[in-house]
């Protein structure tokens, strides 16, 4: 479930534990698994609640009940349900998960991605053919300034740059692209003219015509 909260100009705009509360009811029903992407970015009054929302799916999932109370309802169980989560901490907007929800889950490491492969393979979808070099280029670069640079809050050279700027290298491409294709279209036009004869009155024929008249 992406993007479980969107920031804007109010305070943090987010689900909250009802919201939650029944996507963890259908999970527990259906036997469904779930990854809430960027969890972290509730509020931390919500996630106490939401943490012992999970504590009681765990509960009757290892007590082996096929019935169980949830949120006052009482609701059938399937024991093959997952509840996962991801987060980045550190950023900005994001809260600390609370002690009780850290005991539920189990955390997972993560291998750091080979950004070089990753640029590669991106330039070679918005259509560059010497992608390769390009991305060699383009890691030495973003590896340099994460060294060179200070530590500011406003300097960002994570994944979500790197696809920003590569974006954007692709949409000048293309609008370079169609620049050319519409100059070489033009100058074809202008070359058929230019091409062919333009038509002239022989005055010879006038002349014989008055005085045919």
């Amino acid at each position: 479930m992406r993007r479980l909260s969107t920031k804007s100009d109010d305070p943090l705009i987010g689900l909250d534990y009802k919201s939650l509360g029944r996507m963890f009811s259908g999970l527990a029903q259906t036997g469904a698994w779930s990854c809430f992407d960027e969890f972290n970015r509730i509020e931390v009054e919500v996630l106490s609640v939401v943490a012992q929302q999970i504590l009681c799916i765990l509960t009757a999932v290892t007590e082996s009940k096929s019935r169980f109370l949830f949120e006052g309802k009482e609701i059938r169980l399937d024991r093959t349900c997952g509840i996962f989560v991801t987060m980045n901490p550190g950023y900005a907007g994001r809260s600390e998960l609370p002690e009780n929800l850290k005991a539920l889950l189990r955390p997972m490491s993560m291998m750091a991605p080979d950004i070089s492969l990753i640029i590669e393979i991106m330039l070679y979808a918005e259509g560059f053919t010497t992608s390769k070099s390009l991305a060699k280029k383009m890691t030495t670069l973003y590896h340099l300034m994460m060294q060179q640079l200070s530590k500011q809050d406003h300097y960002d050279f994570g994944l979500r740059s790197v696809k920003s700027v590569l974006n954007q290298a692709g949409e000048a491409r293309a609008v370079k692209r169609r620049c050319a294709h519409l100059t070489q279209r033009r100058s074809s036009i202008r070359r058929v003219p230019s091409s062919g004869r333009t038509p002239r009155w022989r005055r010879t024929s006038s002349c014989s015509a008055q005085s045919a008249t």
